[in-house]
């Protein structure tokens, strides 16, 4: 029987590339190729590996290879074998882990990767669709209200002093924890990649829109 893959949105890189290698040889396709495995994990998760800006149309290829063969990819974890030339099979150890999530089981503790909270997820993805973002990537800056940056933040325009200095640290440290994830074992948020790279976007847009709008942060902190 072929079975399903989860819709979940708390499944790693890694996992999601097992669930599709599993899935494809439900199918009858073992040993299959890397050509093979990069359509099956863009068609099951196109949002984490399709191309950028063409994610519904054209798998991303070096997303899934090098989530293959990197340092924390599948080779290395055992969940692959590797039985020719670009030619792969699902491991023994893979297939049981492969089986515990689409029993709806979590796997083993020494395999799950710490993940951010549900609420600092949800920040970090407002924060990356956010218009402020969108503003600084393409040079609209001097277009950038303060009622945008306190959408970028998730602060309101009239919160008081300890709320800000809570708020804009919190958003510190989130991004620092989230720089550090994506880039020691990779961080996915709802099939979504987030990039060290996104990160440091982040943080850029972060340091400019304090400084732009210093006067009117000093402003809600002067307020009891």
């Amino acid at each position: 029987m072929i079975r399903t893959v989860p819709n979940r949105t708390d499944l790693t890189l890694p996992e999601m590339i097992l669930l599709a290698a599993y899935k494809l040889e439900q199918q009858g396709h073992s040993p299959f190729s890397a050509e093979d495995l990069i359509v099956a994990a863009w068609k099951e998760f196109p949002q984490a590996f399709g191309l950028r800006g063409y994610a519904d149309q054209y798998p991303d290829a070096n997303r899934v290879l090098s989530a293959i063969m990197g340092e924390r990819g599948l080779a290395k974890r055992g969940w692959l074998a590797k039985v020719g030339q670009k030619l792969y099979s699902v491991s023994r150890d893979g297939q049981r882990i492969a089986r515990r999530i689409l029993e709806g089981q979590e796997p083993e503790e020494e395999t799950l990767a710490p993940r951010l909270p549900r609420e600092q997820q949800k920040l970090l993805l407002n924060m990356l669709d956010a218009a402020a973002v969108d503003k600084y990537v393409t040079g609209q800056t001097f277009d950038l209200t303060f009622a945008e940056a306190c959408k970028f933040w998730d602060l309101g325009e009239q919160s008081g002093g300890e709320t800000v200095d809570r708020k804009l640290q919190a958003i510190d440290k989130l991004l620092n924890t989230a720089q550090e994830l994506a880039g020691r074992q990779g961080l996915v948020i709802q099939h979504r990649e987030i990039t060290e790279s996104d990160v440091e976007l982040l943080k850029k847009v972060h340091r400019h829109l304090k400084e732009r709008f210093s006067r009117h942060l000093m402003l809600l902190r002067s307020r009891s």
